[in-house]
């Protein structure tokens, strides 16, 4: 017979199949090692206790009122514009990377009109995630948004 399926065939196909296999799952690790952004929280326990503390800041942070529209300007800087009036005094903010490839940047702001805010400093192009903090008296309010 020609052409005979022998052992040394289906040594080869195993060997090739679970070099397929290792290669593809090494592959993978390695992208998710290097893509990992970080923890989220130092201790989750602690994190744990605190929650109800966050969830009423929160709250308290969203009865102000305050939305934000955030656009990044051709010269890099950040512009944040709220609807009306209603708005903080200081306005900061961190920039963070999505995947932790860059490092945090802070943002300080500069009013320049009613409601009407512009970083000092530019931010480079890419996706960002923006911390937004701002003050007015006593009132404190806290945003994540994202920066396209």
């Amino acid at each position: 017979m020609k052409g005979e399926f022998t052992g040394r065939h289906m040594a080869a196909i195993l060997v090739t199949g679970f070099g397929v296999v290792i290669a593809v799952n090494v592959l993978m690790a390695s992208l998710a090692v290097g893509t990992f952004g970080g923890v989220v929280v130092d201790n989750s326990y602690v994190a744990s206790q605190e929650f109800n503390k966050w969830l009423a800041r929160a709250d308290r942070s969203r009865s102000l009122g305050w939305e934000p529209s955030v656009n990044h300007r051709a010269d890099g800087r950040v512009e944040v514009s709220f609807a009306d009036d209603a708005s903080p005094d200081v306005l900061i903010a961190t920039a963070r990377h999505p995947l932790g490839r860059l490092p945090d940047t802070a943002l300080m702001f500069r009013k320049v009109g009613a409601g009407q805010f512009v970083s000092e400093a530019p931010l480079t192009t890419g996706r960002w995630t923006l911390r937004l903090s701002g003050h007015a008296h006593e009132q404190v309010w806290r945003r994540e948004v994202s920066l396209p």
